[in-house]
């Protein structure tokens, strides 16, 4: 099963739609591991955003996701990587299509709600940013069977 990490930034947890956003990752069939309501530190989001560090956009970027707490969640599910990012829609709220995270809930490129990790490496990196190994927790749905065939 792959995992991949979701930050709900400053903006979603500003608005108040943590339980929204949740709430359409739960009702996909995804599975939640760790979550945790944290704020993200000058070093951490160097670390995050380490290839844009030099770019210009970065202070910007930087001084938003330190703004206001995050919530930091590692989903598993079938391809649970690409699922994420297409449920997100677009970088750019305006850009984003309707019923996407983004399209419904967004009007900007920074202020875009959700980070989701693009790869599995990047997952991987970025869930070992946020998260120790001890605060994963393994457990079964009983409503998988429900969500999935077995072979798949």
């Amino acid at each position: 099963m792959q995992r991949t990490l979701v930050l709900l930034k400053p903006d979603c947890v500003q608005r108040r739609l943590i339980g929204d956003v949740l709430s359409r990752f739960e009702a996909k069939g995804l599975h939640i591991v760790a979550m945790k309501l944290l704020q993200v530190t000058p070093e951490l989001s160097k670390q995050h955003y380490a290839e844009h560090v030099e770019k210009p956009f970065y202070p910007s970027l930087e001084e938003f996701i330190t703004s206001a707490p995050v919530v930091a969640i590692a989903l598993e599910g079938l391809e649970v990587i690409r699922v994420v990012r297409d449920m997100l829609g677009a970088t750019n709220g305006l850009q984003a299509a309707p019923g996407t995270l983004r399209g419904d809930y967004s009007s900007s490129r920074q202020m875009n709600l959700v980070h989701a990790s693009d790869s599995e490496e990047s997952a991987q990196r970025e869930l070992d940013l946020y998260f120790n190994a001890d605060e994963f927790c393994d457990y079964s749905l009983v409503l998988t069977p429900f969500m999935r065939a077995d072979d798949e």
